[in-house]
């Protein structure tokens, strides 16, 4: 499953002062940082990235959260394998 954020509470000013900064962090440390303005949530500031999960994370969530059938759960496994198969084949020569 994807790595969990690290979630910071930072004030619209302090953000404004150091962005470079702060947008350095969210792109490297895949931080999470939730702006305020006058002491209330404002912003929510995360990587561009963040809503995009792996076919990993899809069984995972079905696992946690849903009860699937047997058949529905094997397909989607089987499907995730099948699309986590290497571009290249073992043998070149053999397709």
């Amino acid at each position: 499953m994807t790595r969990k954020r690290a979630r910071h509470v930072i004030s619209a000013t302090a953000a404004a002062k150091n962005f470079g900064r702060l947008v350095d962090r969210v792109r490297s440390e895949r931080a999470e940082f939730i702006v305020e303005r006058g002491g209330a949530p404002a912003v929510r500031i995360v990587p561009a990235d963040a809503t995009r999960c792996s076919m990993a994370d899809f069984v995972a969530l079905l696992r946690s959260h849903a009860s699937p059938g047997g058949a529905y759960l094997k397909a989607v496994e089987n499907g995730a394998r099948s699309s986590n198969k290497p571009a290249v084949p073992e043998n070149r020569w053999e397709r």
